[in-house]
């Protein structure tokens, strides 16, 4: 309501979109805000944020749009033949490379799925509670659905190293590429030297 106050939010102005903390629910709700309070002057009202259920006004593929945006920048460096030599992977393509995510919500899960699809290997997961690291590599959907059914990575029964004391730990693991996909400053000067 504050932010249609003050004329900082609209379809024409600054549409918001999901990010940590929201999900489509809560879009749902600021569309609805917006509705009720410039709905009848304003007949792209509905338009005032991205990422509401599909059935209020959202589009097919928002959820997984972020993390496909993160693949298609992967997948565009790894077909690069500069930047492939320069980081000594071999030859290019998704293909066999290893990943790791640090974050698996809408964006480090999605990006996951699609290195996964073009046979890239997840080969760890780093939350803010619990990480999980296996050179074999993971499933991304039973990862996920451990997630989601357990609130942590603990006890995933599918991995060969698991962590709680220092998830973050994981990230300097073996790996062609670690993927930021969560929190902000994950990547600082204290562990920089050692990624």
């Amino acid at each position: 309501m504050e932010l249609t106050k003050k004329g900082f939010l609209g379809p024409g102005i600054d549409c918001l979109g999901p990010d940590m903390g929201t999900n489509e629910q809560i879009m749902t709700w600021i569309k609805d805000t917006y509705v009720n309070m410039k709905g009848e002057k304003d007949i792209n009202a509905e338009g005032c944020c991205t990422g509401k259920f599909i059935n209020q006004g959202g589009i097919n593929g928002r959820a997984e749009s972020t993390g496909l945006g993160v693949y298609y920048c992967a997948k565009e460096l790894l077909n690069t033949d500069s930047f492939v030599q320069a980081a000594g992977l071999g030859r290019k393509g998704v293909q066999d490379k290893t990943f790791i995510m640090q974050g698996f919500g809408a964006v480090g899960y999605w990006a996951a799925k699609f290195f996964a699809k073009d046979g890239g290997k997840i080969v760890g997961v780093v939350e803010y509670n619990s990480a999980i690291y296996d050179a074999n590599g993971l499933d991304v959907d039973d990862v996920r659905n451990h997630m989601l059914q357990n609130g942590t990575l603990a006890n995933y029964p599918k991995a060969d190293e698991i962590t709680t004391i220092d998830p973050s730990e994981f990230m300097e693991k073996p790996c062609d590429f670690l993927v930021p996909a969560a929190k902000e400053k994950a990547i600082h000067k204290d562990n920089a030297h050692d990624l």
